[in-house]
């Protein structure tokens, strides 16, 4: 038997503990960023992966080294068995999280206590009801407001995750800052990433110098903090001393974290992604299904990974289309 952890270990040394699962591709929400504009063909329902072999697949990670999973969609919450998911998973030695749009989080806060689920990352792009329509194409802000309050009163941690668009919100970087200082929130800026049918380009992307930049325009160095950044982090961290939250920006584009990169994502479908950007991926359901072992395929997958974003080096690569218009759209990736 292989030793734990070698079959998640690349070619540079990262050890990859961290496994992210979408549970679906649906949402109820419509982003723009995430989802194209007329939407995405769903996988087959018997294409997903049931709440068995959710558990079997993540169970053959932990076995080899991971200690952390995150559920994430689509909507994880949307799934009609997500208590069952959830307390399965919870059999398992890992630490659970989950990424939510907040709409659902009363319905099932009962459930993610009952669990132990602590940290929540909470997607809000705006503090402006309207705005939120405008890139959600919902009317559910207050209902995101209220959940996130009840998320903080029940003491879950929380990081809220704010995806940057010129044009959009790139006003409000201050304004979640100062948000920082009543509510004991992580805030993460997120630079705009390319993925199919969401119409990147980089005039739209929020760098992290810009984002900096408007952040120290007004408050001073003085009253600005660099927190230590986490073992494997992806948001280099900051807080406004007596603030009671802290904020960080996750700079994909324009300064990435790859180095330290433990991450490995497994699509509702059953198929391992080794990076975000990449459009390569490793079929692991079927062979499951077929009564195969599947510890060979992770440790291929794994294996390929390459040393920066994909491939993609240089932010002129990134800017080729033809480098990853093939690629999921972020819906049917997973946060």
């Amino acid at each position: 038997m292989m030793p734990s952890n070698i079959i998640l270990t690349d070619d540079f040394g990262r050890k990859h503990n961290y496994l992210r699962i979408s549970l679906l591709e649906k949402c109820n929400l419509r982003c723009a960023y995430c989802m194209p504009a007329d939407g995405i063909a769903l996988s087959p329902k018997a294409t997903l992966m049931t709440a068995d072999e959710i558990f079997a697949i993540a169970r053959t990670f932990v076995e080899n080294g991971v200690d952390k999973i995150r559920l994430t969609g689509g909507e994880p919450l949307l799934r009609k068995d997500f208590p069952e998911i959830i307390s399965k998973l919870a059999s398992l030695d890992v630490l659970l999280s989950i990424t939510t749009n907040g709409i659902l989080i009363d319905r099932h806060i009962d459930v993610l206590k009952q669990f132990k689920i602590k940290k929540v990352n909470l997607s809000l792009d705006t503090l402006v009801s309207s705005k939120f329509h405008s890139i959600t194409l919902r009317n559910q802000f207050e209902k995101v407001i209220d959940n996130l309050h009840l998320l903080l009163n029940n003491d879950f941690q929380v990081k809220i995750n704010v995806v940057l668009m010129k044009g959009f919100n790139e006003n409000e970087i201050v304004d979640f800052v100062k948000l920082t200082q009543f509510l004991p929130v992580s805030i993460r800026f997120i630079e705009f990433m390319p993925f199919a049918g969401n119409e990147w380009d980089r005039s739209k992307m929020v760098s992290q110098k810009e984002i900096l930049t408007q952040i120290e325009n007004v408050f001073s160095s003085a009253e600005m903090e660099k927190l230590q950044d986490e073992k494997n982090f992806t948001a280099r961290t900051y807080t406004i001393k007596g603030f009671q939250g802290d904020f960080g920006i996750i700079s994909s584009i324009t300064n990435p974290f790859c180095d330290g990169c433990n991450r490995i994502r497994l699509t509702a479908n059953g198929k391992i992604k080794n990076c975000l950007f990449s459009n390569a991926e490793t079929d692991l359901l079927t062979p499951f299904r077929n009564g195969e072992s599947i510890a060979n395929l992770i440790s291929e997958s794994i294996k390929t990974k390459k040393k920066v974003r994909a491939g993609m080096v240089t932010i002129e690569e990134i800017d080729d289309p033809k480098l990853h218009f093939d690629n999921r759209s972020m819906i049917a990736i997973g946060g």
